[in-house]
């Protein structure tokens, strides 16, 4: 009888292909976040701004601010979706939407 021998594993292609998936996934994240900054309007705050707003958004323990903020990207977010959906619900649901997303992040900085 003649025993089956398992094909020897290429340690070198499969890390290889693991570097690949983790640029690529790290790419899309900065392109995520790019056009995340694009959508909300920050794109019109200084490097200087936006650092120093992130910067307080994520030092602050504040549950309910937290919250808070959180509550406003998801309304944010579905409201984008509605207003990709169809144009007439722009107006109504879209518009207060974004500047509503857009200021959490300049107001906490306390750039008002």
């Amino acid at each position: 009888m003649e025993m089956m021998m398992r094909k020897p594993r290429d340690y070198d292609a499969e890390l290889k292909a693991l570097e690949d998936k983790a640029r690529e996934l790290k790419t899309r994240k900065v392109q995520q976040l790019g056009e995340l900054v694009i959508a909300t309007g920050a794109d019109g705050l200084t490097p200087d701004e936006l650092a120093g707003a992130l910067i307080v958004l994520v030092e602050t323990k504040d549950t309910g601010k937290r919250e808070a903020w959180a509550k406003r990207g998801a309304a944010f977010f579905q409201g984008k979706s509605r207003r990709s959906a169809s144009a007439p619900d722009r107006d109504a649901g879209g518009a207060p939407a974004q500047p509503g997303g857009a200021q959490p992040a300049s107001g906490g900085a306390g750039a008002a």
